[in-house]
């Protein structure tokens, strides 16, 4: 009967674009996915499922050694313990965004009434659907310029049983009527200059959408300005606004905020010690 182990063995070492530790991962990644196969099933050298049908290696690890993301590959990922789709047209869901969600949950987590929330740039959905299914007096709206980007939010909320209202809608061209106020105002904007481009890896640059990554350098702030505006209109008295931000930036996108009106801003370190996140209240 073959067991997981001799399996898991061959991955790992036929995954050979990425380091030792990366090609472990991926390898128990791949046995989960396609068998359901824990780490502990496999260490503990597990039989593969009799019934399985067996994916074809020798394209995924093809695949793979390109430097595609095995989220690509595998087509899904997880973000906040939920599994969405993913593909090129979006970016995929990085640990730092669960961070901040898990900041709005905690910041609202006892409210009773209503939430209106809204989300720019809501790319696969992650952050818009996990707050539509975990904060249950929410009222979820997601907006992204990405007609594809949308088609895949929309699968992921069915999929996920989440309502959220997805438009599309540019934060840089918003109506100056017919727009509700918000409770929450959320972003994950592009935020990456072009320079850094080159220090960037091949699995990001090649397969992930620079819409959703890149801004100009002469002005890597332009989203965050456009969120801020939006807020002084759209926000409510005792509202917040959340975004993710460049590291490089973060008293820069701090000022944007203070010029605004916006008097408590806090800016949060990822587990790296890095500016990653910024919440801001009038």
């Amino acid at each position: 009967m073959a067991t997981a182990k001799p399996l898991y063995d061959r991955l790992r070492k036929n995954i050979t674009a990425y380091s030792p530790e990366e090609a472990r991962e991926m390898a128990f990644m791949l046995l989960d996915h396609y068998f359901g196969l824990r780490k502990t099933d496999v260490l503990t050298d597990k039989p593969l499922p009799p019934n399985r049908t067996e994916p074809d290696w020798f394209k995924i690890l093809e695949r793979l050694n390109r430097q595609e993301p095995i989220q690509h590959v595998i087509g899904t990922t997880i973000f906040c313990g939920l599994e969405f789709e993913v593909s090129p047209d979006v970016l995929i869901p990085r640990p730092e965004t669960e961070d901040l969600v898990r900041l709005i949950m905690h910041d609202f987590s006892d409210r009773t009434d209503d939430v209106p929330i809204l989300d720019i740039g809501t790319g696969s959905g992650c952050i818009a659907i996990t707050l539509a299914r975990f904060l249950p007096q929410s009222v979820v709206t997601g907006w992204d310029v990405s007609e594809d980007a949308l088609a895949m939010a929309r699968r992921n909320a069915q999929s996920l049983n989440a309502d959220v209202n997805f438009a599309i809608q540019d934060i840089l061209n918003v109506p100056t009527e017919g727009i509700r106020k918000f409770d929450c105002v959320v972003s994950n904007p592009p935020y990456v200059t072009r320079s850094e481009a080159a220090d960037m890896d091949r699995n990001v640059l090649d397969y992930e959408p620079g819409l959703a990554l890149f801004v100009e350098d002469n002005d890597p702030l332009v989203f965050y300005k456009a969120v801020a505006d939006f807020c002084v209109k759209h926000l409510t008295k005792d509202g917040a606004c959340y975004v993710e931000i460049n590291e490089r930036f973060g008293e820069a996108t701090r000022e944007v905020f203070a010029d605004r009106g916006f008097t408590k801003i806090q800016v949060y370190k990822d587990i790296h010690g890095k500016d990653r996140s910024i919440r801001a209240t009038f």
